[in-house]
């Protein structure tokens, strides 16, 4: 009889949600609370970051070690490089595979207006399970079966779409000025600009692309609530 994956995973995903309800519990965070996460290739590392249940602040509530990606630092250029991407994404409801051959997994939607911009091309960049990469991120089984039921709820609880920022190494100035005869530098600093504002306000930055930059709003409500810091970016 062939195994029955999608029965397999509504089976395995009340056992998974069990577990995280006890965690978040112990935390302060409801079930089906906005996710955002953050990916560091160079420390290989996924970050998983939960809105507060009484503020609009986003608290980390778990870092997972990255299996396996694929390629260097920098990001990714054309079909078939074998290089995991570096921007900002999003995943929405559609991204969502329980079906997957690679355990479970979600698209992350590249590539975004500011690669297609630029002629970057490549097609079904996931993170997902199963510890194999051509392109993707990918974690363990376990690591993924978390992942996933938490994000798989923030999308039923109501989120149109949960960020995806992925960055070649913390974004910090002295990182950056290690880096600085990569072609990529300008790149990265741009990356930068969306990094630091989620720093300075705990909350995922507006991202849109102009004139080939990635652009970065607060998700405030007006701009007199805006950090001084970032004012100027809305000039």
């Amino acid at each position: 009889m062939d195994f029955d994956k999608l029965a397999w995973w509504k089976e395995e995903r009340k056992k998974v949600i069990a577990k995280v309800s006890a965690e978040f519990a112990r935390r302060d965070v409801k079930i089906g609370s906005p996710v955002y996460i953050r990916i560091f290739k160079q420390s290989s590392i996924l970050q998983l970051w939960l809105k507060d249940k009484n503020s609009n602040h986003y608290s980390l509530y778990k870092t997972y070690p990255i299996c396996r990606y694929s390629g260097s630092l920098g990001p990714k250029l054309k079909e078939g490089d074998k290089q995991s991407p570096e921007g900002f994404y999003t995943v929405t409801e559609d991204s969502l595979n329980p079906n997957s051959q690679y355990h479970l997994s979600f698209n992350i939607h590249y590539p975004n207006a500011y690669d297609k911009a630029y002629g970057r091309t490549g097609s079904y960049i996931m993170v997902h399970g199963d510890c194999k990469s051509v392109g993707c991120y990918a974690m363990t089984d376990p690591q993924i079966e978390e992942i996933y039921a938490i994000v798989e709820l923030a999308l039923q609880y109501g989120q149109e779409q949960i960020p995806v920022h992925v960055f070649p190494f913390h974004m910090t100035e002295e990182n950056l000025l290690m880096h600085l005869s990569s072609p990529w530098y300008p790149f990265w600093r741009n990356l930068q600009e969306g990094y630091l504002m989620f720093e300075e306000t705990k909350q995922p930055p507006v991202v849109t692309v102009q004139n080939g930059r990635y652009i970065f709003t607060a998700p405030y409500s007006h701009p007199a609530d805006f950090p001084p810091l970032y004012t100027s970016f809305l000039q």
